[in-house]
């Protein structure tokens, strides 16, 4: 008898079909296994019979995905049926999906559908864009895939030289066996599947290739289907941005062949301000007139604004070159006898109006300085009209600004989910927080706060970072009950807690100047302001005696704001002074943020950033911390301890941590004087070379083998 292995067992089974439902029969229940064939309605009979009814169940699945693709907006539903059904199929313990995309000129891979197993739901496996991992083209198995464009079965990707890790570290999974495919468009890559470790077996086999290459046919079908889509709703956007030249060139309607200004724009006339002398007093506004208006047919407004030039013309019924109306305009037998026309220019030189003028009251033509009164009049028309476009603009800016300001709001503000975190009335009273009853939600509140001494709120070195965000918050409420804020000046509860979250939100997510340090800058205020009470023995009458004196003094010496800063300075710069543990990650955190600047300043802007912020200069980062404590931050806290003693052990920490960076600092300078002495001893040494070096056997060298400084040999 031969050897009984996996493929022989298969083949046996799929050429006796009856046999195995036999044999199944008895072991699992009769419901389970017909379950497979509940759309079929075929007999297994022999093996030409079971593929049959394979294909059916087959063509079934994909009849249901195509008409996913025709309900569904997006690839991700139906690429990820597919790939639970493939990772089903060739046994596979999860399959992702990698798009191919370009940032910069730069081709990349990013993460879209990760670690899809057969129960898996779309939820879990589609990557949230802040979650995507994104690597080039030259980095990994599928990175190389997707350069080569073709399909690899490995057995074990330590032995593959394209293998990367990263991801393995990032998600703690360990990959032995992989197989990937690429979808393509044309020439074009669109995306990358991979199924990862055979169930089973130690390599993916030929015939799961084969399938693998059979189904992601189908997969380029809804790619390329998507893609197509997308490279529409492209043109569609184009085509909209340039909606009013689309109609010129394709010929469905004439260019503009109006008359346009000097500077190239089009004279359209949106409306006549018509101000009325004669007769009553009248003042009329025309919005959008008609081009047979009667100011308007004459040409002479398109002319001016054309062309630039005042026109003064008298006896307008006998000009040939313009239009004029002859007949009287209106009951008043009111007729038009002579003109001046100017155009009104901005500050930009731009013509934004015409200003005409009929009919000099003493029935004179209008005369040169009649021109010059009506040009400096003009003058102040275009300032109006300066005014009402700015008046415009400020409007739609303000709307713009309102609009930004409700959407930030409505980005940070605190959600009733977030409320509950902190206060969680449901549980407590089964209400919600403002149907509850002032004086017990505070104290409930109060009781869902850390105790000040536990996380040592009181102290100067306080430290956030073994603090969670969410106990952050709640610190922070905690500050204003210490400060008897809440009770003092009524302020619900909830309200402070929605307040201290919105703070919270509005700080953006960056390296050091985050939350955190906000956090931090606010707690060290809070424990100057609650250990620094010299007035807390003083009766009323006293405090106010005292608090009088020092206005005097204030107002005499302009102490007040120096004061102030010199607190506010203190908070800012108390991670200088907290315990070495904790200053030390804090730098190295505002040195990153200041490298991440320094490496926009390079690439972007493309210029030197200064030693502060460059990154290739990271070694020296003892010796700025060394020079920023010597020469910014000792005078403030020295100073400051002069007047109150509390703040001594600032002081003291600040002195702590200059120890400890001038140590790594000596250690720097050590190792660079070490590197210009082998440099100095290497130049001196190459120097004796080339002085050694030349000349010859033959005499009128100077010296001995010396070398000529009059003469070369070539």
């Amino acid at each position: 008898m031969g050897e009984l292995n996996t493929e022989s067992v298969e083949k046996y089974l799929e050429n006796n079909p009856q046999f195995a439902k036999e044999y199944f029969d008895k072991k699992i229940r009769a419901e389970a296994l017909s379950a497979a064939y509940t759309d079929s309605k075929l007999d297994v009979k022999d093996a030409a019979s079971f593929k049959e009814i394979t294909q059916v169940e087959e063509s079934n699945f994909i009849f249901e995905m195509i008409k996913e693709i025709q309900t569904s907006t997006s690839l991700e539903k139906p690429i990820h049926q597919m790939l639970q059904r493939l990772s089903q199929l060739v046994r596979a313990d999860k399959c992702s999906m990698f798009l191919c995309r370009s940032r910069n000129g730069t081709p990349e891979l990013t993460t879209t559908l990760f670690n899809v197993t057969p129960t898996s739901k779309l939820e879990e496996n589609l990557v949230a864009p802040e979650a995507e991992i994104v690597f080039p083209l030259d980095v990994g198995i599928v990175g190389w895939v997707a350069h080569t464009k073709k399909t690899l079965n490995i057995p074990d990707v330590k032995k593959n030289t394209h293998f990367c890790d990263f991801v393995d570290k990032q998600t703690g999974y360990t990959t032995t066996s992989m197989l990937a495919t690429p979808i393509t468009y044309g020439k074009e890559v669109l995306a990358v599947i991979m199924a990862i470790n055979k169930i089973g077996e130690p390599e993916f086999s030929k015939a799961d290739e084969e399938l693998f290459v059979k189904y992601l046919n189908f997969a380029s079908f809804i790619l390329t289907h998507y893609h197509i889509t997308y490279l529409f709703n492209v043109e569609s956007r184009r085509s909209q941005e340039f909606y009013d030249e689309w109609p010129i060139k394709l010929g469905e309607q004439e260019p503009y062949t109006g008359p346009k200004t000097p500077d190239g724009r089009e004279v359209i006339f949106y409306k006549i301000v018509d101000y009325i002398l004669h007769g009553t007093e009248e003042i009329k506004v025309i919005p959008s007139p008609p081009p047979d208006h009667w100011s308007l047919v004459s040409g002479l407004p398109t002319y001016v604004a054309e062309n630039g030039f005042i026109c003064n013309m008298m006896n307008v019924a006998a000009d040939e070159y313009f239009t004029f109306q002859k007949e009287s305009f209106d009951e008043t037998g009111w007729v038009m006898k002579n003109v001046l026309s100017l155009p009104i220019v901005n500050k930009k030189e731009e013509i934004v109006g015409i200003a005409t003028f009929y009919n000099r009251k003493d029935g004179r033509p209008f005369d040169e300085h009649d021109e010059q009164i009506t040009e400096a009049l003009t003058q102040f028309l275009g300032w109006s009209v300066l005014n009402t476009d700015t008046y415009d603009r400020l409007n739609k800016m303000e709307n713009r600004k309102d609009i930004a300001q409700e959407m930030l709001m409505y980005q940070t503000k605190c959600t009733k989910s977030e409320l509950l975190t902190v206060m969680n009335t449901l549980e407590k009273f089964n209400a919600e927080p403002e149907d509850c009853d002032p004086k017990d939600l505070i104290k409930f509140l109060k009781s869902n706060l850390p105790d000040p001494k536990d996380v040592e709120l009181y102290e100067f070195h306080f430290s956030d970072l073994p603090v969670t965000e969410l106990d952050l918050i709640k610190c922070g409420i905690r500050c204003f009950y210490e400060i008897n804020v809440v009770e003092k000046f009524k302020v619900p509860p909830e309200v402070l807690t929605r307040w201290m979250y919105t703070v919270r939100k509005g700080y953006r997510d960056i390296t050091y100047h985050n939350w955190r340090h906000g956090f931090n800058v606010g707690q060290t205020m809070f424990s100057l302001l609650m250990s620094l009470n010299i007035f807390q023995n003083l009766q009323k009458r006293q405090f106010e005696t005292v608090v009088h004196l020092f206005e005097i003094a204030i107002i005499a010496t302009d102490l007040a704001l120096y004061f102030k800063a010199m607190m506010m300075t203190g908070c800012d710069l108390s991670a200088i002074t907290k315990p070495w543990e904790v200053q030390s990650k804090v730098a190295l955190m505002v040195a990153n943020e200041f490298w991440e600047q320094g490496d926009l300043e390079r690439t972007v802007l493309d210029q030197q950033p200064i030693p502060m912020m460059d990154r290739n200069k990271s070694a020296e980062l003892p010796k700025l911390q060394v020079g920023f404590i010597d020469f910014v931050c000792t005078f403030v806290y020295k100073e400051f301890s002069r007047f109150h003693k509390e703040i001594t052990p600032m002081l003291s920490g600040l002195q702590n941590n200059r120890v400890e960076w001038k140590a790594l600092a000596d250690v720097y300078e050590a190792k660079m004087k070490v590197i210009e002495e082998e440099k100095k001893k290497k130049e001196e040494e190459d120097a004796k070379k080339a002085e050694g070096g030349g000349g010859g056997g033959g005499g009128g060298g100077e010296g001995e083998g010396g070398k000529s400084k009059t003469c070369t040999i070539f």
